[in-house]
Order: C-alpha cells, then structure tokens, then sequence
C-alpha cells in the first residue's frame, strides 16, 4: 500500500551537481530575494501553531485527544532544558528494542539513556549507553521545515550489560579490547567505559551507534481546553540501512519524546523511564495486544514528516472480506499541514502473511497498488506536472488545481517515482493506546526512497501510529488553520517562498522519496 516508488540510479557526481544547483537556486530565491539571512535561528523565540482538530479532519472522524479543541505550538530555537523521556517501545530498523531518557541543562551539556532490549515489549533488558555530551543550536534547517539543525559533541559513553545473553551477544560484535582489557571479563551491572575524547570511535562504530539524531531538533507543545499541556520532542530519523546510519544527516524525525513533566496522562511508561539509570533499566509490562483487525478507516495521530521535505496525514480504509484498501495521502509545504499542495489516492488489494519472526506481535503483509488518483492543490505543483511528456503522467498539459487526474492510463507518473501496477512488502501491528483505543502500525518507509518490492526489503521498524477512525465515512475538512505570528514563517506563505516549495518539490522527487510514504 504505500504511495508506489522506484527511486532513480544517480552518480554521485552528477547528484552533487544537481544539489549544488538547487541550493544555489535555493539561496537566490530566499536570500536574495529578502536581503537578510532568513534561516538563522532568531535571537528571540517565537511561535506558530494550527488547530489540528479544526484544520484536518471533519468533527466525527478526528483522533479522539484533540477533540478538546487542541492547539499545538513549536518555538524556534526549541527549549530544550529538562528531561524527555519515551511513550512506549521503541522500535529502531534492524529491529532494536529500546527506551530513551535523555536531559538537557541551561548549559547545553546533556546526558542521554538509550536502554536496549531483546524483545518488542521492552521486558529483557540487554543493555544500557550512559551518552554525555554538549549541543550547539546552529540555524533554522532549510531542507525541513520547522526544525532546527545542531551540532553534538560526545565527551563519554558507558556501558552497562545486564545479563550473560547480551554479554556474549555483544561479544560477537564488539571487538574484544572496547570494554575493560576484555569482553570476557565484563560483570553484568558495572559500568565500562567505551568511549571518551581520548578514545577512537571504533567501539561505538561496531554496536552501529549514532547521535546523529541530535542533528535535527523540533520541540512542539499541545495546549489543551483544560489548561494542561502535552511538550514533545521530536529529534532526527534514523537510516534504515545499518551501514548508513553513523553518517547519515537526518531530515525526518523518529517518534517523539515527552517532557517528563508535561507528558499525556496516564503515561506509565514515561515514569518507569524517568525513574531509570543505566544500572536500573525500566522493565516495561506488555503493551495490551489487540487483535490484528484491519476493519474501518485509520487516521494519522499528527501531522507527519518524512525524509526529504515531506509533511503529510494519512487516511486509510481497509475491507478485509474483499482484501481491499485505500490509501489517502494529502501533503502540505508546512511542519503543521495547514497549506496543501497535493493529494495523492492510492488503492489495491493485500494479502495477510506470516507473524513475523522478527518483531514479535507483528505480522507480514503483501500489497499491490492498482490504481493512484492524483490531485494538484496549488499552481506551482500543476505546473511542475504539466513540464512531463506525453505518456509519462497522466494527461499531458491536462493539470490543474483542484482537478483530479488518474495515473492508470499512463502506468505512473515516471516525475513522481510511481509505477503500476506496483507490490511492496509490509509489516504491521496493531495495540491498545493508554485510553484502550486501538493504533495500527504500519512499516517505516526505506531512508533512500527504495521500495521495499522484494521480501528481504521487508520493514524492521514502523511509521507513527495511526488511529481509528470512529467517525463513518466523512471526507476531508477544506478548513485549514493559520495562527503564524512570526515574520519568518509570514513569508513562507508569499510568492518568494513558494517559488523555493517547488524548488523543494523538484529536489523531493529526484531523491525518489516522493510517494513512498505509507
């Protein structure tokens, strides 16, 4: 099921030409044409929100915690200070099982748990990182919008294993000088050191650990009718592919973190998390399973961002007495989806398959997309499709906005990475949420804008979760919110800055990551 890609082969050389020349186009449409250095992080926070539950869905078919009328806010540089702590358990591709406590001091000095486990319940602790370290905000990120880019700076990182199993799994990775004279000699529950400024980062390079996370920081804040408020954390994704992950420069983001203080009640997780060490990993109790129902119609719990410029909800319909589904993916050029630039109306049939022996709870899926509407919402993108060539997308010349155009007749569209008919190779899961409402998991999109068309390609990991939908059939809102009070994001609704959206929209689908968001 997901948006239908085959990302395009390119040289290095000719791909560093092509980036050269986006950002120099970028730099002439937006520093030239303010006179100012428009992405540095201002000296003075500010704000801008949008009333998600007025501005995405209708009123009967809305995920059920903004219903309260919900106004979410991100400040620019983010307030980091404080500790952030993990909802659930965390699945990262491979798959790794882990849970993260990290905090922030006024100094910029932080301290980050990462407590990994064998199992997707995050019952078995393996492990536990002690990472110390020091942040620099840099500037307002240009690829994704909404985030600010930074920089770490590790000073130390310590293990502590916590049972035999681990030792000797570890022991097959690491090489044996990385902890104490020997891996052989290492006690389970002590601390050793693997890294420090002294120190190579051969130990660090082998357990495939990263930071790089740190390297793209958005923090958003829910404000609710009540008075309460939920803050998030939103730091960068990780590479799907093992081998990229210690260099790879995130534009996407994972799961988010919540503020241990301002966290959605009830949270037990957050607490046994925050109340964790690196001697004492949080053993979390199973998540309540729900049966695998893929019956009615699935939401998206927030407005998502993917690698490479992509903010987008996604609204989904399956009919399992048919083993039919619809996918509705409608994208927006802005971090809170409140200006649309196209829709996109995949649907097929799928085929449910084994329990998967990798990530224990989930099952194996096979979808096949047969048919893809597309529907251009604002001129930039109409025209954009309309530069293709006859038989490559749709009808040529034949785009306008608002007007809804079918791909079938023209196999795809090769601009936008989509071929029919096209079958991929999904994982999903399904559980109760805290309110006992049921989420469906659906596979993390490849990082390189890959599909996943062949078994060994099968996700390890997942998107955000989706909601259901109790709200029957209702079409989409064509309300959507504002609330941007800064003169920077003022501007990124002009003419200017429209012009650097298409520059983007040019960028997006040469990486070949258009589509590929289910």
């Amino acid at each position: 099921m997901k948006c239908v890609t085959e990302a395009g082969n390119m040289s290095n050389g000719r791909f560093s030409h092509l980036l050269r020349g986006v950002w120099m186009l970028w730099q002439v449409v937006f520093v030239a044409g303010t006179g100012s250095k428009l992405w540095e992080v201002p000296t003075a926070s500010f704000t801008f929100s949008s009333n998600l539950s007025e501005s995405l869905w209708e009123q009967d078919c809305q995920y059920r915690h903004l219903q309260d009328r919900v106004r979410i806010t991100a400040d620019v540089p983010p307030r980091l200070d404080g500790t952030w702590v993990s909802t659930r358990c965390e699945v990262r591709p491979g798959p790794e099982f882990l849970t993260r406590s990290y905090t922030f001091h006024p100094s910029r000095h932080f301290q980050a748990l990462q407590h990994y486990y064998t199992d997707s319940s995050c019952e078995d602790p393996a492990y536990s990182l002690m990472i110390r370290g020091k942040l620099r905000l840099r500037q307002a990120s240009w690829i994704t919008r909404g985030a600010t880019e930074a920089e770490h700076h590790l000073s130390k990182v310590s293990i502590v294993v916590h049972s035999l199993a681990a030792k000797q799994r570890l022991a097959t990775m690491l090489p044996p000088t990385c902890v104490g004279l020997t891996l052989g000699r290492v006690v389970p529950g002590k601390p050793y050191e693997l890294y420090n400024t002294r120190a190579g980062r051969g130990c660090l390079d082998a357990l495939g650990f990263s930071m790089m996370e740190m390297g793209m920081i958005r923090e958003e804040t829910q404000h609710h009718s009540n008075g309460g408020k939920v803050q998030e954390l939103l730091l960068g994704d990780i590479h799907t592919d093992w081998t990229q992950r210690t260099q790879y420069r995130p534009t996407g983001y994972q799961q988010p973190l919540q503020n241990a203080m301002h966290h959605i009640h009830p949270c037990p997780v957050c607490a046994l998390v925050y109340r964790s060490s690196e001697q004492r990993p949080p053993v979390l109790h199973r998540s309540q399973a729900a049966p695998l129902s893929l019956t009615g119609r699935w939401v998206s719990h927030r407005c998502e961002t993917r690698p490479n410029v992509l903010f987008l909800t996604r609204d989904f319909t399956f009919d399992p007495d048919q083993h039919a589904w619809q996918g509705v993916y409608r994208h927006y050029s802005d971090p809170v989806c409140s200006q649309p630039t196209f829709t996109l109306r995949a649907s097929g049939h799928y085929a449910q398959g084994n329990p998967s022996a990798k990530v224990s709870g989930a099952t194996e899926f096979v979808f096949k997309v047969t048919q893809v509407r597309v529907t251009a919402l604002e001129e930039s993108t109409a025209k954009l499709l309309n530069g293709t060539r006859s038989g490559k997308c749709g009808q040529a010349g034949g785009w306008e906005v608002g007007v809804e155009q079918d791909l079938a007749p023209t196999d795809g569209c090769t601009l936008l990475g989509i071929k029919l008919p096209h079958k991929e190779y999904e994982l999903f899961k399904t559980e109760l949420d805290h309110r006992k409402h049921p989420l469906l998991f659906i596979g993390e999109r490849p990082t390189d804008g890959s599909s996943p068309d062949r078994p060994q390609r099968r996700p390890s990991s997942f998107q955000a979760p989706m909601e259901l939908c109790s709200g029957g059939e209702t079409q989409p809102s064509r309300r959507y919110g504002s609330g941007f009070n800064s003169k920077q994001v003022q501007l990124a609704v002009s003419g200017t800055a429209r012009l650097a959206q298409l520059v983007l929209l040019v960028l997006g689908s040469v990486l070949g990551n258009w589509f590929c968001v289910y």
